[in-house]
């Protein structure tokens, strides 16, 4: 159990010292802010050096025995572009509802115009919620914080436990909503409900990594998820009749076709994946044979 104490704390060390280090910055900018934005960048940045070293010292034996630290930290080449390609057509097809939404509204049609992204590549913010958080944060919550509790948790396991470091870390908000003049209460609760969702959201990410052995399936299918936010299910009720009950058919099907292709498209073979077996009993013996 001391062992198992041990791998659990640094966890969520690693989790905490993530959001800490983006607080170390003295500043007077709201996050949004481009001098407030880099400075988070370059604590990222350090922090995502400090998170290997940690899967190092705490992470399963046997498999950094058997594979190396940049394979465990799903870092190879081996299955590549399937892992960038199949996990992201899975959360699409997850998104078919606001995916439809979004193509009927004109407005939001622009998202897929050229300028759109030519002047993306020069904001900020656009590279901090679609390439620098999706890739510093699963480096550390699922590449590194997996195989740490892997040494002593099942998969499932490990998939249920990390993500909770995720949607705790997330609750920092809280604090520059309240910086920024909202109420308590209403922080709290918008606080909360990110928490559910980042947490929910983080199971998923979790799982992908432990079936597909990448961490750019994770890193991608994040990048994605930011893009699109959560589903506004209160702009799809206040559609007119005939086109609400079409988009709630897209919604109710992409989330039927997700949960029935989820197991298919996430087989190990798929993404030649010898490090991480979902049904694998010894992960779970390594646990028992670590325990001091």
């Amino acid at each position: 159990m001391v062992s198992m104490f041990w791998a659990t704390s640094a966890a969520s060390i690693l989790g905490f010292a993530y959001v800490g280090s983006i607080y170390i910055w003295r500043s007077e900018f709201d996050r949004d802010h481009p001098e407030t934005i880099k400075r988070r960048f370059v604590s990222a940045f350090f922090t995502s050096c400090l998170c290997p070293p940690l899967v190092y010292i705490f992470g399963n034996a046997k498999l950094l025995e058997q594979h190396g630290l940049t394979a465990v930290i799903g870092i190879r080449t081996e299955g590549l572009i399937a892992a960038s390609v199949i996990p992201l057509a899975l959360t699409m097809v997850l998104f078919l509802g606001p995916i439809a939404m979004l193509l009927s509204k004109e407005r939001d049609r622009m998202l897929f115009h050229p300028l759109y992204w030519s002047q993306s590549l020069t904001d900020l913010i656009w590279w901090r919620n679609h390439v620098v958080a999706p890739f510093t944060e699963e480096l550390a919550f699922r590449a590194c914080m997996v195989p740490i509790l892997l040494g002593y948790y099942s998969p499932q396991g490990a998939v249920i436990m990390s993500p909770l470091f995720f949607g705790i870390a997330h609750f920092h908000h809280m604090i520059e909503r309240i910086r920024r003049g909202q109420d308590f209460q209403t922080a709290f609760f918008i606080s909360s409900f990110q928490f559910a969702y980042t947490t929910v959201f983080g199971m998923y990410s979790a799982f992908l990594f432990v079936r597909t052995g990448h961490l750019a399936s994770c890193v991608i299918v994040h990048g994605f998820c930011n893009f699109m936010g959560f589903p506004d299910l209160v702009q799809l009720m206040h559609q007119d009749p005939k086109k609400r009950w079409v988009l709630s058919a897209f919604f109710c099907l992409g989330l039927s076709l997700f949960f029935w292709g989820l197991m298919a498209t996430t087989e190990e073979s798929l993404y030649m994946n010898n490090i991480y077996v979902w049904t694998n009993s010894t992960l779970t013996k390594s646990a028992s044979t670590q325990t001091i």
